[in-house]
């Protein structure tokens, strides 16, 4: 496996835990249809929530977040509509960005955008 890909499902995978730690449920991860792809859907406090994972190495250009263009945003809307169509008994939804940056230091950074519209 390239490390880029390493370095993302690892992030998934802290992504997962952060989000349980903070009081969501998870619902699916990796969820697909298509071509499309929903990293986590969770529910907290009756709200859905579609949420986009990325994840750096503090040694990488940038910030992680900086990466969802509105071409990605994009596709997880896509996404998302088909999950709803599939589940309709979802009323409110919100998108998210988990940004996670693995620091030199063995530690990693999490910034949470909440509900995000590009």
């Amino acid at each position: 496996m390239a490390i880029h890909n390493q370095v993302g499902k690892d992030g998934e995978n802290l992504a997962a835990g952060y989000l349980l730690k903070k009081g969501y449920e998870i619902l699916h991860r990796n969820w697909r249809y298509s071509f499309y792809e929903i990293d986590i859907i969770a529910r907290k406090n009756n709200k859905l929530h579609i949420i986009e994972v990325k994840t750096l190495n503090e040694t990488s250009a940038g910030f992680p977040e900086e990466s969802v263009t509105k071409k990605k945003f994009k596709r997880l809307l896509n996404a998302a509509d088909e999950f709803l169509y599939q589940h309709p008994e979802y009323r409110h939804v919100q998108y998210d960005i988990l940004a996670i940056t693995f620091k030199n230091n063995g530690e990693h950074e999490y910034f949470l955008i909440e509900d995000v519209y590009l």
